[in-house]
Parts: structure tokens; C-alpha cells; sequence
């Protein structure tokens, strides 16, 4: 509504609009929540956003401090030299990273197409190209569960820099983990789920070995019996599938047994070559590659690697994972040659990271679930809605 008017005061001294004259700007059919206590009703909230936001301060704070993010992300990144692209949404082959796609067709081609669950295999062709510092920051897609921790779609920073490795990728991803915490809380120390957390002390390095050794009260290693490290699983009632190799079952042990007690900044480095296709093979043990996961609340937020730039090796990975698909295992990476024909070209060593921008804003926000964060979530649709 419009209004010709003046203020004033109630008899009570509440500032007050004395309208004299008001025009109907446009329909309103429906009440608005109750003025005072707003929405109470959880999956109201989600599905009807809209008043969500008119009725909650929390709900729009959080929605201001996502654009104060992306905002300091890439003022981080721009500050540094890097140049932000867009690449295809739609793929031929849905690469990048271990997760199921979801998949439609392309009518006038008449192929299959995939939403992409990452944007890794372009950024790095722009590298072949001979741009030297790429990110991209856009919406991914990954037909998996949906929890406090997963949507079906979300939003990822990934970037790659010729000339560096994992350890380079440390230094940038605690420097943009730092420049989110400040533009959301003004400080780099913040609650969450009741425990404090401290992004300005000295950020914890450690193997993933030694994570999952400390856990389990025995040194744990590639050196085991598979049959041992499924003794240490059943022993610990973490499921496992039987064509697991021992890199994958030990991954598991971690994310099962360590990772939720990772409250404070924690590096994982050094993860099994099965679990890590694209990353390129530790310079002290060809077991294992140069990956890391920064995992901060008990949540995992930015894997990162040295970057997997030999075609040949490259080849071999994508045949390896052939294989486990066909032994059984249910996320494996698709075999690409067309990224080996860029990589056969010559592409510069690099490092990587990606970050899941909805799990840190979940962090620093305090939030219960990554619902909290995404404006308008996937929901399953009302049946009649309402």
C-alpha cells in the first residue's frame, strides 16, 4: 500500500504512521505469519521460503552473508590473478569426481547428456590452454541422498594454479576459509554446534594413516591383509562392500570413525590411489597421492590435489576404475579420452581444490543443515500441495 500520512504517537508514546489516505498496490489473498513468532513449522519454512525470509532476520542474514562470501572468495581469488570462467553445466561424460550423475538427452543430437558433478576436467583443458591461475564458482549436481550434509544441488569454488602442488593448495584454501569466516562473522573465531572454533590458530597436518591408526588403537596401512582391515571395520560396525580394494576400505574407516571428531581446521592428507583418480601419485609412496581434505565442524569442505598431469598414468587410473566398476564398486570415474587427448598435449603441474561453498556457510553460520543456507532447497514435491 501507498499512504498520505504523518507520524505521531499512540496514547501509549508507540511511534505511529496517522495514515490519511492508502491505495492498494496489489493483492494480498493469504495472512502473513503471525507477526512476533513468525514461521515455527520447519518444512514450511523450506518449502515456502518467501515467508521465511519476510518473517525472519536470521533467514535473511544468512542469505546476505552467502553473497558476502562468494563476494570475498573471489576478491581472494581476483587479488591473486585469477581469471573466474564458466564451463559446460551439460557434459558428455560427467567426470571430475565419484558420484552419480543425473542424466537427460539431447533431442536434435539425440545423446545423452549429464549435469555435471564438477567442473575439474574443463578447468584443467584452460590449463592445456596455458591459463595459468582458472576457478570457477557454480551450481553441481550429484543424484545422491539428501540429508543435513548432501542436496542434489549445490554450490562449489573449484581452482587450479600451474606450477604448485597440495601443499600450495593448503596455503590458498586456509586463505579463503579465512576470508569467508570474516566477511560472514567479522572474526576467524565463531561457534558452531556448541563448541568454539579457532581458524586463526596454527591449522593440524596430518595423514589419513595416522588419523585412522590413532582410532582404531593399531597401526593401520596399505602393508595390512585386506582381510585384517575387515576384521578392524566388522570389529567397528562400518559397512563394506566385498570388491572394496584396501585404499577404499581404509577411506571408509576414516569417514566413518574420524572425520565428525575433526571440530578444529584438520588437513587429511595423503589418501589411497583408488580414491583418488585425478590426483597425482606421492612423491614418497606410489600407494598414495598428493590429496588432502580439509575438514572443519566434522565436516569434509575441500578435497585438493597435486593434479594428475602424465596421460599415460591417467590412462591407467581410468582403466583401474573400469575395472572396479565392473568388480561391483557403485561410484567409479568415468573413462574421458578426450580429456587424455588434452592432457597428451602437455598440461603444466598444478594443484587444485574445491570447495563446497553451502557446507562452509552451514560452518560459519552455526547452521543445523545445509537447508539453512541453500535459499530454496530440493524438497520432495507436495501430493495435493497446499
Amino acid at each position: 500500500m501507498t499512504s498520505t500520512s504523518e507520524t505521531g504517537a499512540t496514547k501509549k508514546g508507540e511511534l505511529s504512521v496517522l495514515a490519511s489516505r492508502m491505495t492498494l498496490l496489489s493483492k494480498s489473498l493469504r495472512p502473513m505469519p503471525e507477526k512476533w513468532h513468525g514461521l515455527k513449522d520447519v518444512e514450511l519454512r523450506l518449502r515456502q521460503r518467501y515467508l521465511d525470509l519476510a518473517t525472519s532476520e536470521e533467514t535473511r542474514e544468512r542469505t546476505r552473508a552467502r553473497a558476502r562470501t562468494l563476494k570475498a572468495l573471489r576478491d581472494h581469488l581476483d587479488e591473486r590473478g585469477f581469471v573466474e570462467l564458466e564451463t559446460p553445466v551439460l557434459q558428455s561424460v560427467p567426470g571430475g569426481g565419484l558420484a552419480r550423475p543425473f542424466v537427460t538427452h539431447h533431442e536434435a543430437l539425440d545423446i545423452p547428456l549429464y549435469m555435471r558433478i564438477a567442473p575439474e576436467l574443463f578447468l584443467k583443458r584452460a590449463l592445456v590452454g596455458g591459463l595459468e591461475r582458472v576457478f570457477e564458482i557454480g551450481r553441481t549436481f550429484r543424484n545422491e541422498g539428501i540429508s543435513t550434509r548432501y542436496n542434489p544441488e549445490f554450490t562449489m569454488l573449484e581452482a587450479y594454479q600451474a606450477y604448485t602442488s597440495y601443499e600450495d593448495m593448503m596455503e590458498l584454501v586456509e586463505g579463503l576459509v579465512k576470508a569467508s569466516a570474516r566477511a560472514v562473522n567479522d572474526d576467524l573465531t565463531f561457534t558452531y554446534r556448541g563448541e568454539q572454533v579457532d581458524l586463526g590458530a596454527p591449522w593440524r597436518r596430518v595423514t589419513l594413516m595416522d588419523l585412522v591408526s590413532d582410532a582404531v588403537g593399531q597401526e593401520v596401512s596399505l602393508d595390512l591383509p585386506l582381510q585384517e582391515l575387515q576384521r578392524i571395520a566388522d570389529e567397528r560396525s562400518v559397512g563394506y562392500s566385498p570388491a572394496w580394494s584396501a585404499g577404499k576400505l581404509v577411506t571408509e574407516l576414516f569417514q566413518e570413525l574420524v572425520e565428525a571428531s575433526l571440530i578444529q581446521p584438520t588437513i587429511v592428507k595423503d589418501f589411497p590411489r583408488e580414491v583418488s583418480p585425478l590426483a597425482r601419485t606421492h612423491r614418497d609412496d606410489p600407494r598414495l597421492t598428493e590429496h588432502f581434505d580439509l575438514v572443519l565442524g566434522g565436516v569434509e569442505i575441500a578435497p585438493a590435489y597435486s593434479e594428475l598431469t602424465d596421460p599415460d598414468e591417467q590412462r591407467r587410473r581410468f582403466e583401474m576404475q573400469r575395472e572396479q566398476k565392473a568388480a561391483g564398486a557403485d561410484e567409479t570415474h568415468p573413462y574421458d579420452e578426450d580429456f587424455l587427448v588434452a592432457l597428451e598435449h602437455g598440461m603444466p603441474p598444478a594443484g587444485g581444490l574445491g570447495l563446497g561453498i553451502d557446507r562452509l556457510l552451514m560452518i560459519l553460520t552455526d547452521a543445523g543443515s545445509l537447508r539453512e543456507v541453500i535459499l530454496f532447497p530440493t524438497l520432495r514435491p507436495e501430493d495435493p500441495p497446499r
